[in-house]
């Protein structure tokens, strides 16, 4: 993925529909782990994915993950200059890429396993499917607060 420095009035036309474009098959990557995940856990003994709006909001919550989390906002330009870090854990901004990667891990993940699951036609286990749901969760979550906060960051600056 190509870093822009370039605010989006001083994009072409070509760079802005790609950007759509390149965000919109993000979004749909994300709906479609949701997917995998809510098909994975409707096939367990639980009732846990009721209805097909539960299915809906998880695929939505996905996509919006995906969306938000994934393709941040280039870090401020000072961002590197406190380098070399020698006792320290990192700035801010590198904590919401270790957000960002963390959340994208998780629900791929989740989403990979609920796959193999389906096409292995195994029956899920509802602890099982109630862990990896969970684990859909949390790194959809990341993902949205990872870009929620650089975001906001880069309206700030």
């Amino acid at each position: 993925m190509i870093k822009r420095s370039n605010p989006w009035h001083a994009r072409s036309t070509v760079s802005r529909w790609a950007h759509v474009l390149e965000r919109t098959g993000l979004a749909l990557t994300g709906a479609s782990c949701g997917l995998f995940v809510a098909a994975h856990v409707g096939r367990a003994d639980i009732d846990l994915i009721g209805s097909a709006a539960a299915v809906f909001a998880m695929m939505i919550y996905g996509g919006a993950g995906f969306y938000l989390g994934i393709d941040l906002p280039p870090a401020p330009p000072d961002h590197r200059m406190h380098l070399p870090l020698r006792n320290g854990l990192g700035t801010r901004a590198d904590a919401v890429e270790l957000l960002s990667a963390a959340g994208t891990f998780l629900a791929a993940m989740a989403a990979v396993i609920s796959v193999s699951s389906i096409v292995l036609d195994e029956t899920a286990h509802p602890n099982t499917a109630l862990l990896i749901s969970l684990s859909w969760a949390i790194g959809s979550t990341l993902q949205i607060a990872a870009g929620v906060i650089a975001r906001k960051k880069a309206e700030a600056s």
